[in-house]
């Protein structure tokens, strides 16, 4: 089954055309059925698409209009496809699975939603498959000083689910959305995603409304591809890091709002962990330019 593909650009005209180049190579049928939504790259993104892949089709934004807004419009234009993949630019097709991907997901009515098996750059496992976030995720997280600290914390493993080998296909609670596959059938009963979250924790959002809707979502790591962590977002970096943090609070809100304390401590932490990042981020950023290296 040959899935429709949206991918979602901003500023990253070099890892578009490389990721489109991986659906050329292991998917080429799925590429008249690829939407790229640009949100005002003004690095000739969409003009490059246009001369290096003339029957993708493409939706060029007068401005950014986040990520999920960008996703729904793809998937607009691609009603009527039974299954729709989300790919992120800076991600790449490692081989053809994802129509075998596609034909699982369609012919499993229970599943509404499905994740592929996605490595870093050096080939190790990436956390794409996770538990819905607690309370104390704002503690425990793949980025937060506890799990650097203590990665075999039994908190940050729950979340992050390392305690299997990620090699079967497995009911999980969540899927990142840099390679997702949706199914019509979590559409109509979940609706599409959340434009409340301009970028970030939307992928988190909408695998929990899919569940609430009474679908699976399921993790299958036969279809995998390489991802490049913060490759499209690395023009604004400041303001994806701030998009995040209020998407996690936004989930929050919006998923496990009740108790008032515990409501407190995760806002201050949320708001720590994006002052700490920043903080980081800018240290880094200052010591490869005395050094002369790329910024990070």
């Amino acid at each position: 089954m040959i899935p429709g593909i949206v991918i979602v650009t901003f500023h990253c005209r070099d890892l578009a055309l490389t990721c489109l180049e991986s659906v050329a190579n292991h998917a080429p049928a799925a590429l008249p059925q690829t939407v790229v939504v640009d949100n005002d790259s003004r690095d000739g993104t969409a003009e490059a698409i246009r001369q290096a892949f003339p029957v993708v089709s493409i939706i060029e934004n007068q401005r950014n209009v986040g990520f999920a807004t960008a996703v729904n419009m793809g998937l607009a234009a691609l009603a009527g496809e039974q299954v729709i993949c989300l790919l992120n630019p800076d991600s790449v097709l490692l081989d053809g699975n994802i129509t075998e991907a596609a034909r699982y997901l369609d012919e499993h009515p229970g599943i509404g939603v499905m994740g592929g098996r996605i490595v870093n750059e050096d080939g190790s496992l990436q956390p794409s498959a996770r538990a819905f976030p607690s309370h104390l995720n704002a503690f425990f997280n793949r980025h937060s000083l506890t799990t650097k600290l203590f990665p075999g914390n039994r908190w940050s493993s729950r979340y992050l689910m390392t305690g299997w080998g990620h090699d079967e296909v497995r009911e999980v609670d969540w899927v990142s959305g840099a390679f997702m596959l949706i199914h019509q059938r979590a559409i109509d009963a979940a609706g599409t995603l959340d434009e409340g979250y301009f970028f970030s924790i939307e992928d988190v959002d909408y695998c929990r409304r899919v569940r609430d809707a009474g679908l699976a979502v399921v993790y299958y790591p036969l279809a995998s591809v390489r991802h490049r962590v913060g490759g499209s977002s690395r023009h604004a970096v400041y303001r994806a890091m701030a998009a995040h943090h209020r998407g996690m609070w936004r989930y929050y809100r919006r998923h496990m709002r009740g108790n008032l304390g515990l409501d407190v401590l995760t806002g201050i932490a949320i708001l720590g962990r994006l002052g700490i990042h920043a903080v980081s981020y800018a240290l880094r950023t200052a010591k490869n330019r005395l050094l002369g290296r790329p910024n990070p």
